[in-house]
């Protein structure tokens, strides 16, 4: 079982508590990388990179740093979080000033007061689709502690994302992350209770939701309503055994 299927810890139960209450994927991923570099005990900065067809954007972040780190690295092409998205594999940097990777990138970081980081790939669909980045303005700042914490943030963002991509219409999925499911905030009030209710991920809690669809043969989102409007009333149901 992965480190989701556990009984999560009160961080863990924080970020479902902020799905659970605004339901939308912007509101989701800005607590998503606040609390990643509360509970990263060596990151003072967060964001989160996303891959859209126009190339790769920063969707949320903690504050300028993060944003400007992130930033620097779109301008060049090249960098941390861009590998870690585009090869799938965890990268870390233990100190910006000696680094001699990724052309002009370092110099640029540690002109912001970027001295380490921390990117971990998000998979989604068996491929990259994003990362979380940490920043530190520390040399070897991050220990295999702070990868093993990070890699449950990354997982939550991983099932966040996955979810809004089942629920995305159209081909051109990616780009309407930050449009589509953010009127469709029933939906991820519902799959915010699921996982508190479950111990489950968010891609669990939508199959689950899917499932109670298919099996009453009823739209998701009248689904999703009623879940909702049963717990909002004292009576929360659970989907999977109707």
């Amino acid at each position: 079982m992965g480190t989701l299927d556990r009984e999560p810890p009160r961080a863990d139960a924080d970020l479902v508590a902020t799905l659970a209450a605004g339901g939308d994927l912007n509101h989701f991923l800005g607590d998503l990388v606040r609390l990643a570099a509360r509970h990263t005990p060596s990151a003072q900065a967060c964001g989160l990179t996303l891959a859209r067809s126009s190339g790769a954007v920063t969707v949320s972040a903690t504050g300028p740093l993060a944003q400007r780190a992130d930033e620097h690295q779109y301008e060049v092409d090249d960098g941390p979080c861009l590998e870690a998205l585009r090869a799938g594999v965890v990268v870390r940097v233990e100190d910006m000033a000696a680094e001699q990777r990724w052309g002009r990138f370092p110099e640029l970081a540690v002109g912001l007061g970027v001295r380490s980081s921390l990117s971990l790939p998000l998979v989604v669909e068996d491929r990259p689709q994003g990362a979380l980045n940490l920043y530190s303005t520390e040399p070897r700042a991050f220990a295999a502690d702070d990868e093993t914490t990070a890699a449950r943030w990354a997982e939550h963002a991983s099932g966040a994302l996955a979810v809004a991509l089942r629920i995305a219409d159209g081909d051109d999925r990616a780009d309407q992350l930050l449009g589509g499911l953010d009127t469709r905030t029933t939906i991820g009030q519902a799959v915010g209770l699921l996982m508190s209710q479950e111990r489950c991920t968010a891609e669990q809690a939508f199959d689950l939701l899917r499932l109670a669809s298919q099996r009453r043969n009823v739209k998701l989102r009248d689904v999703a309503a009623t879940l909702v409007a049963a717990f909002e009333a004292g009576l929360p149901e659970r989907p999977a055994r109707w």
